[in-house]
């Protein structure tokens, strides 16, 4: 077994006089050794994904090393062992986010199939012709498609609470957009475009007292606090691994048990039945057993969890604090450049993200320009074009960090920006938008 807390090393939250994380973390990172052009790389898409510690690449390795075998199928001691370490990781995501039961951990594949799987399951279900299910007008199209699309199915309405002028949702309007019509809740913990951190745990008691159950988008919450789904309330709540520093595709659905065992299979084949004939009814298992069909992501598993302990040997306390003064360092940077205007409000309660916008400059240009020094940001529509048009704007230039990320690579950007001019997408393609 690979040690997955050797990041408890830099316990900083006993170290007061640390402000910044200690810049030697990005040892822990194998890919910030790269460089391009001669530039090293200064990566500062977390939003979109992390970067892996080796922590996380050794526990992989050394699950298809030493344990490698598919699970809860084989009655040999490889296959026992394996499933030992696949259960041992939903203990480890029950413990992150504080749920009461292990089983109300299931596996998917990412927050989007997360959302999908309860449209497609609970949804369905609880959702019919002449209802209506509400969401607020900052979601990523993963939590905003998968209900339009239940809504055109079953005769049901879309309700969107608007934003506000600084990009948030008022919570009066959500509390008033709770009628006897409302069967469902879906909004985000955190919005991936400005950073806003939604007041959830106010509004799923607002839902809450017209028994209106609640979906938590915690894609961009999980990998920047500390997430108590129990103090919040909430029914459901869905992350990706690869955001919070674990791989590619794996995910969380984490549902309060009573609604869990509610649900149908999503999808069916093997792991899901206790027995199957050809002609009676058909006997499935409890979850989360029956929501995982055929053979899981084991090895995404294992990554998250070690990923998710290698944050709590930072420290929650002390990754908070580093978001912080990285969200404000940018802030001040951006609003000292002529004709940049920072987006939103992300110093007001920061979660990693700033977005900007340069007059005169499309989006795309800025970002190419800031690539051209080795610099890596996320500049479009973020998957969230309709909260973009809700404010007039075409895109956002994202700048959004993670615990590698430093107070010399914000300094950089703002450097480069300082040179940025109009190119080939202000000339020729204005008001094109993508991604």
């Amino acid at each position: 077994m690979v040690d997955v807390m050797h990041a408890s090393r830099i316990s900083p939250e006993s170290s007061p006089g640390i402000d910044f994380l200690p810049e030697t973390i990005r040892n822990d990172f194998p890919i910030l050794k790269i460089g391009f052009d001669g530039n090293p790389l200064v990566y500062l898409d977390n939003a979109a994904t992390t970067q892996k510690p080796r922590t996380v690449l050794d526990s992989i390795i050394d699950y298809y090393s030493t344990t490698n075998s598919n699970i809860g199928r084989g009655y040999y001691k490889l296959s026992i062992a394996a499933t030992d370490r696949y259960e041992e990781a939903r203990g480890v995501v029950q413990g992150a986010l504080n749920a009461e039961h292990p089983d109300e951990i299931v596996f998917t594949r990412s927050t989007t199939e997360a959302i999908n799987m309860l449209a497609d399951t609970f949804g369905q279900r609880l959702v019919g012709n002449g209802d209506q299910i509400v969401i607020s007008g900052l979601e990523h199209n993963s939590n905003l498609l998968p209900w339009r699309r239940l809504c055109e199915k079953v005769g049901a309405t879309l309700i969107v609470v608007p934003v506000n002028a600084c990009g948030r949702v008022e919570v009066a309007d959500f509390s008033a957009a709770m009628g006897p019509r409302v069967k469902l809740a879906a909004i985000s913990h955190v919005s991936n475009v400005l950073g806003t951190v939604n007041p959830v745990r106010t509004m799923i008691a607002h839902a809450h007292r017209h028994g209106i159950p609640v979906v938590v988008d915690g894609a961009q919450a999980v990998p920047h606090q500390q997430v108590d789904v129990r103090h919040l309330d909430a029914d459901f709540y869905c992350f990706s691994g690869h955001k919070v520093y674990g791989p590619m595709g794996i995910g969380v659905l984490y549902g309060k048990r009573q609604w869990l065992t509610e649900l149908q299979p999503y999808q069916v084949g093997g792991g899901t039945v206790k027995g199957v004939t050809y002609d009676e009814p058909v006997k499935y298992v409890p979850a989360p057993a029956r929501l995982e069909a055929g053979t899981p992501n084991i090895e995404g598993a294992v990554g998250l969890a070690a990923a998710l302990r290698y944050l709590q040997g930072i420290g929650w306390k002390a990754v908070r604090r580093h978001d912080q003064l990285l969200v404000h360092r940018a802030v001040g940077m951006l609003e000292e450049i002529d004709g940049v205007r920072v987006i939103g409000e992300p110093a007001t309660d920061s979660a990693g993200i700033v977005s900007f916008i340069v007059d005169g400059i499309h989006p795309y240009d800025v970002g190419g320009h800031l690539d051209a020094h080795g610099v890596a940001v996320r500049c479009g529509v973020h998957c969230a074009s309709t909260f973009l048009d809700s404010m007039g704007l075409l895109g956002t230039v994202r700048i959004s960090f993670a615990v590698y990320n430093t107070a010399k690579e914000v300094d950089l950007v703002g450097q480069v920006l300082r040179s940025a001019r109009p190119g080939f997408w202000t000339a020729e393609h204005p008001a094109t938008r993508f991604l």
